[in-house]
């Protein structure tokens, strides 16, 4: 586990404490278990998100698989996403008839075409067993609570939201924290 990986799940584990006082303290039992199933579920399914995508980034690494184009910067990709404002002019020999360019795009197209192994070897971070699972977890958290009359909206969507939040929060935090250090 890496030191952010502790920290969030330690903030985490800080809040559902917080969560737990208030919850028994302030609140009758309807409340606390749809808080305590909502965050439960919501940081189980955002674990298990970060764990697959960092297994999808490991074996891209492993494997030496690069998505990223370099040929252009973060502005031209914004601004002309299809390079329609091309600084390269267009000679007369390299004009061509429509029936030419659509049968060159189509070849283009057959080449990036990619086969079904690849498309599920790229999918693998959103079919991750951790993923499913986390989301199987939420729906019959939901599904109890509705069924046993324990469902309290507000709290429930309150608890769900939180984990997203927090975990924002911290990475925002640490990532201007990284970026104030490397520039003294």
């Amino acid at each position: 586990m890496t030191g952010i990986s502790k920290k969030i799940l330690k903030f985490l584990l800080i809040v559902d404490a917080v969560l737990i006082a208030v919850g028994i303290i302030f609140f009758d039992t309807k409340v606390f278990y749809s808080m305590q199933i909502g965050f439960i579920t919501s940081v189980s399914v955002m674990l298990a998100s970060f764990i697959s995508y960092r297994r999808m980034i490991a074996v891209r690494v492993e494997k030496e698989i690069i998505t990223i184009d370099d040929s252009k910067d973060t502005i031209d990709r914004v601004e002309d996403p299809y390079d329609l404002y091309d600084d390269k002019e267009i000679t007369q020999a390299e004009e061509q008839s429509l029936a030419e360019t659509v049968k060159e795009e189509k070849k283009k197209r057959k080449e990036n075409r990619r086969s079904l192994f690849e498309i599920l070897k790229d999918t693998k971070a959103a079919l991750s067993v951790y993923r499913l699972g986390a989301y199987l977890l939420l729906v019959l958290g939901f599904l109890y609570l509705q069924r046993h009359e324990l469902l309290h909206i507000p709290g429930y969507l309150f608890a769900l939201s939180l984990p997203p939040v927090i975990i924002v929060a911290i990475l925002l935090r640490d990532k201007t924290n990284h970026s104030k250090d490397t520039i003294q």
